[in-house]
């Protein structure tokens, strides 16, 4: 039997410096571990060294955090930034978007396979599975944070949210449902062999369909053209996908019966190990970086954890945001 919750879980797990750990960044940093994971499970498929697996998680972590900055800022939270913009690297004062990790990611996944001639269509339909995972498991650290939150509902499994009126719907949890159940849909899809970026186009077009849905319940603080600029971002993916569907499958028709296959190459050979250990910093130094980030939007940080831990206040480590603001 489900019973109303009351959200009074601690989002942050250390404090370093005079900087919160949040459980939220910390997401990010397993998201990293589990992709990098997947990739060296399926590094002979792709015919990746290791070299090639650390530098590719190093691209799309890297891709990850400016993408979801640079949207959040710009369509987000431009009314702050703008009139703010020495704060716009300060990661460790909130503000990111999901949108934005998807297209910093893919942006990153496309520029590694550019430079490495690699074939995008190749490693993205591997990549999609332990995408949908990270992105499932994402959601947990935004629901620990509660600062993502839906609207009033009296369902039995409504959430009483820190400083907000009512029980709300926990949507986070929906679209982290929803992220986790594309992976069965694409397990299914692939086991009819498709042509190459077939999944990725499946990816792209349900994320962003299914979550057109899920955001009717979410309560947003900003719009862009006329609408919350989450929903625009969920057609323009929506849209996509289904054109990248269609544009593959014609392709598929116009080659004939014979569908495409990847040429088949060995794997290469490693360089010497020690020559993975600037690559193995590098990577360390970006699984803590996204632990200071908390999932609030910026201004909101000092008014809503100033008080409940005293011994660190945000708004005396940084005054120019004011409690509130």
């Amino acid at each position: 039997m489900f019973g109303p919750f009351v959200h009074d879980i601690d989002p942050i797990f250390a404090e370093i410096g005079g900087l919160y750990l949040w459980w939220y960044g910390a997401s990010y940093s397993f998201g990293f571990v589990a992709g990098f994971i997947w990739l060296r499970a399926h590094r002979s498929s792709l015919a990746f060294s290791h070299a090639d697996v650390y530098r590719l998680i190093i691209y799309i972590a890297v891709g990850v955090l400016l993408g979801g900055r640079v949207v959040e800022v710009i369509f987000y939270e431009w009314a702050y930034y703008g009139e703010h913009p020495w704060h716009i690297p300060a990661i460790w004062l909130g503000g990111m978007s999901t949108h934005g990790i998807l297209l910093g990611s893919t942006l990153a996944v496309l520029l590694f396979c550019q430079l490495n001639r690699r074939s995008f269509l190749e490693v993205g339909d591997v990549l999609v599975f332990a995408a949908a995972f990270i992105m499932g498991f994402g959601r947990l650290g935004n629901f620990v944070d509660g600062q993502i939150v839906g609207s009033l509902t009296q369902l039995p499994w409504g959430v009483k949210f820190p400083d907000l009126d009512g029980f709300r719907h926990p949507v986070v949890l929906y679209d982290g449902l929803k992220n986790l159940l594309l992976i069965p849909l694409l397990l299914l899809i692939k086991r009819s062999h498709p042509p190459g970026g077939v999944l990725v186009a499946h990816f792209i077009l349900w994320y962003g369909f299914l979550r057109i849905f899920i955001d009717f319940f979410r309560e947003y603080r900003s719009s862009l053209f006329g609408l919350p600029p989450g929903q625009e971002f969920n057609l323009l993916m929506t849209l996509l996908g289904v054109g990248m569907l269609v544009w593959l499958y014609r392709r598929e028709r116009h080659a004939g019966a014979q569908k495409e296959s990847y040429t088949e190459t060995v794997v290469p050979a490693d360089n010497p190990r020690g020559s993975l250990w600037p690559k193995r910093v590098t990577l360390a130094i970006l699984l803590f970086l996204p632990t200071v980030m908390p999932s609030d939007w910026t201004q909101d940080v000092p008014a809503r954890y100033g008080d409940r831990h005293p011994g660190i206040s945000y708004s005396k480590i940084y005054p120019q945001i004011k409690p509130g603001g």
